[in-house]
């Protein structure tokens, strides 16, 4: 499990996610006292030098209180900041690590039924099979307003297009808006999604705004019930 693929975050940056992931959605509470580090590394699948680099990273942004002797202590915050903060989909069971496989990367002129974005008549066309925990959830079509890419490479993406945006493209995606409803998988969805074409699914439209209030890109995300659903808490 400590091979890193292509695109993917660095082993321990995915641990250090998936435990942000579970304390924003309050399964670590505040104060409560992590199982051992070889214990919590053998669990997780990883070296206890790779845990130990994620439980740096989590104290590093005041989420986490390591104690010599004692252990390590959850120190939640209102505010958790994490990559995929507005990233919405969940296990049915709850939580799971966000990852994602690029189907397909083009520059396409931007399709009719979709809302108005961007300034350029073209967008770069982003397809992925979204992952949580390993496990096939969801399939999107992200079209990403060409202004602000000539091109566009599978082989350079993230696991975190947003991420992406802010280092390589200087973009920031400050908000969004998130229209929940029903679609039918859509034809370029892959075998390894358990839902068929045609199928019905859930179905998220997404909006979002650039730091300077620009509507830079539009995205569809087709997700499995069965598999994921879409969690969204105020706070």
């Amino acid at each position: 499990m400590e091979d890193t693929p292509s695109g993917a975050l660095p082993r321990y940056q995915q641990i250090s996610e998936l435990l942000i992931r579970d304390i924003a959605a309050g399964r670590l509470m505040d104060g409560a006292r992590l199982a051992p580090e070889r214990e919590m590394a053998a669990d997780l699948g990883v070296a206890v030098g790779t845990l130990r680099k994620a439980l740096q990273d989590l104290a590093e942004k005041g989420l986490l209180e390591r104690v010599q002797g004692s252990g390590n202590y959850i120190r939640a915050l209102n505010d958790v900041e994490s990559i995929y903060a507005l990233f919405r989909l969940e296990l049915v069971s709850g939580g799971g690590l966000p990852s994602a496989q690029v189907l397909d990367v083009a520059r396409r002129p931007k399709p009719a039924h979709l809302p108005d974005f961007g300034a350029a008549p073209d967008a770069h066309r982003i397809r992925r099979l979204r992952l949580l925990s390993g496990q096939p959830a969801a399939v999107e079509e992200i079209w990403l307003d060409a202004s602000y890419a000539q091109d566009l490479r599978a082989e350079d993406l993230s696991q975190s297009l947003y991420l992406h945006y802010r280092t390589r493209l200087g973009l920031w995606i400050a908000r969004a808006e998130d229209r929940i409803g029903t679609g039918c998988v859509p034809d370029f969805a892959p075998t390894r999604f358990r839902l068929r074409p045609g199928a019905v699914a859930g179905h998220i439209l997404r909006l979002s705004w650039s730091q300077d209030n620009r509507r830079a890109e539009v995205s569809e995300t087709w997700f499995d019930p069965n598999v994921a659903r879409y969690v969204s808490r105020l706070k």
